[in-house]
């Protein structure tokens, strides 16, 4: 077994622009709250000088002014190349005095897609951290391609129509771009497709094409799918103006957020409200102002819990309110947040009765905008769950702050609209499994999961970092959430939570985050607040561990017994598959649900192999797929699979195949955890 391993870190893919609501290691000291029952802790205060600070609008243009006038000296001071330009996307501050910039980058004048990258900077203006999107160096690029701007709209343009769009040519013609969102610069072409997509959801898909090959590399939908009498939340105050003897919904308090009616319309903004008295909607959705005034008062429940809890002022933190639209297309039982509008828009649900407007789907919608001003995570893979979780996680924490007794808060997605016509929640972050779709842990495959249900982990997170696990009532509602590692959690509160995820959002979380990085962002997070020994950051690890990703300090319950195979197998470059054998013996039954496999495979580029669990009987567990763009090196990783239907004694095969030539590596060791 050798000894000495090169290490370098991973990336994943990334980018963003339109979601619906619907599918189409830290050290930590000891814990003083019970560990036999899922309570929630109450612990330390934050650290004031950690927290976000409040910027008005003023004061965060200023911010970007002066940050950006450093651009050269902070590429200077990372290593960049002469080649590539930092371009500042925003700015945020906390109250001790340092300063989170989120930078793009060019190379050569050319966008690079996933060279997104945060750098902390201290009082004194010296760099303490810098998160990237990918590790990968930018050079040596060539920046001449080979294939015609039109050969990657018309791959786009049949991308497009697979999902519905009968768009003849792009809306937005092919751009040259350098692609590292996966690791290996390549110079490419983004081409954006509009028109509808199956279900009357507005397309805006984005391709990739390898500008050399021709070759798909990536593509990902930029649309994501979350006094008035409304329908869900009764008799509530909204922002209006007056003009003369005409009200109309527009919010001058709140960044003059207004609210349209597309009167079933697919296109264009729409009507604005607006009437001869300053009362919206009957509660009834047989009025179209009904529909508005739930719109309206969600959207104002989301900018006063983003402003007063977290300092923030509108969508982008410049004041300026987003636009709300109802009544869009026919029997339309979806919403979604676009970036090219900037705009949240809701379909009225079967029968065109059931406006899908209740507070947390707002809030889930208006959080999108947050996450492309921010993090802006890419809608596919594990960053296309996380963003979905984003906007669950904020749809909850907006609906307990709003303290609305007809629509209280609750770890539920979607209770009110009713999407599926049972009564039935759309999502349950005490449990995503619930719904039949979404999981509940961590696992290596996630990543090829729907975004709304590669979710669950992050939002199952959430839960039992605010609440704990097992069974709860909490405002009527009955939860009872289990753990992946059958060990019980202790919340911190759904306030700390929150703060946690809001502040690792926006200052390390980058368009590329995956599981992993997630979990390292928001321990970063809790320790700047709290400190490295507190309470709050071992709980923290205490619930990613419990939806499988990393451990508990200390390791949790005691091992099971182990089997290891340390003999070097070397793997033929681009050859025939080979394997390292642990013989199991003296257990009885089978294998557990949960079995771990820590895998050890040195290797040049991780991205050529295809790694997978052989049971003695020959069933096979893909542990880790073929992925030309991971240009990392090594597999060193612990996988969790189910093989509660596998005898546990016998030969068990840890199987690596190299596909792809140049870069070779050897099976170091592979240890089975029963």
């Amino acid at each position: 077994m050798r000894s000495t391993h090169r290490r370098r870190a991973t990336a994943t893919g990334a980018l963003i622009a339109t979601a619906a609501l619907l599918a189409v290691g830290f050290q930590a000291g000891t814990s003083a709250a019970d560990p036999a029952t899922g309570t929630t802790a109450r612990a330390a205060v934050a650290d004031s000088g950690a927290l976000p600070l409040s910027l008005s609008p003023a004061q965060r243009a200023e911010l970007i002014r002066a940050q950006s006038a450093t651009t050269a000296a902070t590429a200077e001071e990372l290593g960049l190349t002469a080649q590539e330009k930092l371009v500042v996307r925003d700015v945020t501050k906390d109250r001790d005095g340092t300063v989170h910039t989120r930078y793009e980058r060019t190379y050569g004048g050319l966008p690079v897609l996933g060279g997104d990258l945060v750098v902390a900077e201290n009082r004194a203006g010296a760099t303490e951290s810098v998160s990237k999107a990918s590790p990968a160096a930018l050079k040596n690029v060539d920046t001449s391609a080979d294939i015609a701007p039109a050969a990657a709209e018309k791959q786009a343009l049949g991308r497009a129509k697979a999902e519905g769009s009968t768009r003849a040519a792009a809306d937005r013609a092919p751009r040259k771009v350098v692609w590292l969102a996966q690791g290996r610069p390549t110079l490419a072409y983004e081409t954006v497709v509009g028109g509808l997509q199956h279900d009357g959801t507005p397309n805006e898909l984005h391709v990739v094409t390898d500008a050399t090959t021709g070759k798909k590399l990536y593509e990902w939908q930029a649309v994501q799918n979350g006094t008035g009498n409304t329908q869900y939340s009764g008799q509530v105050t909204l922002g209006s103006t007056a003009a003369g003897s005409t009200f109309n919904l527009t919010d001058p308090g709140r960044g003059n957020t207004r609210t349209y009616n597309l009167n079933r319309g697919t296109s264009g903004t729409g009507t604005l409200f607006s009437g001869p008295d300053d009362v919206w909607g009957n509660g009834l959705p047989a009025d179209a102002e009904t529909a508005g005034a739930d719109a309206a008062y969600g959207a104002g429940l989301t900018w006063d819990y983003f402003k007063n809890v977290h300092g923030r002022s509108g969508i982008r933190g410049d004041g300026v309110g987003a636009y709300s639209r109802v009544h869009y297309g026919n029997n339309y039982s979806n919403a979604f947040w676009t970036d090219s509008c900037f705009c949240m828009t809701y379909g009225d649900g079967a029968g065109n009765v059931k406006p899908l407007t209740s507070i947390d789907v707002a809030a889930h919608e208006m959080t999108h905008g947050i996450t492309s001003a921010t993090a802006k995570l890419v809608y596919s893979g594990e960053s296309g769950g996380l963003n979905e979780a984003t906007s669950d996680i904020f749809a909850a924490a907006v609906e307990f702050h709003a303290g609305n007794p007809q629509d209280v808060g609750d770890y539920l997605v979607g209770e009110k609209i009713d999407i599926r016509g049972t009564g039935a929640p759309l999502r349950y972050m005490d449990r995503p499994s619930r719904d039949g779709l979404s999981k509940d842990a961590w696992y290596s495959g996630i990543g090829g999961v729907d975004v709304h249900y590669s979710s669950g982990p992050a939002n199952h997170w959430f839960y039992l970092a605010s609440e704990g696990s097992g069974a709860k009532t909490v405002n009527g509602v009955n939860y009872d959430s289990p753990t992946s590692d059958g060990l019980p959690v202790t919340g911190i509160g759904r306030e700390k939570a929150a703060l946690i995820w809001y502040k690792a959002l926006t200052t390390k979380f980058t368009s590329t985050t995956n599981y992993a990085g997630a979990r390292a962002g928001t321990l970063a997070v809790a320790t700047e607040l709290y400190g490295a020994t507190s309470t709050e950051v071992k709980l923290v690890t205490d619930a990613w561990a419990a939806v499988n990703v990393g451990a508990r300090p200390g390791g949790g319950n005691p091992p099971g017994p182990e089997f290891e195979n340390a003999a070097d197998v070397a793997i033929p470059d681009n050859g025939a598959a080979v394997t390292s054998t642990v013989t199991v013996s003296g257990i009885a039954g089978n294998a557990p649900a949960a079995l771990k496999v820590a895998v050890d495979i040195i290797h040049t580029w991780r991205g050529d192999l295809v790694v997978d669990l052989v049971a003695p009987d020959g069933t096979v567990f893909p542990l880790k797929p073929f992925s030309s763009g991971d240009s990392a090196p090594n597999v060193q990783e612990t996988f969790t699979v189910n093989a509660s239907g596998e005898v546990a004694n016998g030969a068990w095969k840890l199987r690596a195949q190299d596909r792809a030539a140049r870069d070779t590596g050897y099976i170091n060791s592979v240890k089975l955890s029963f």
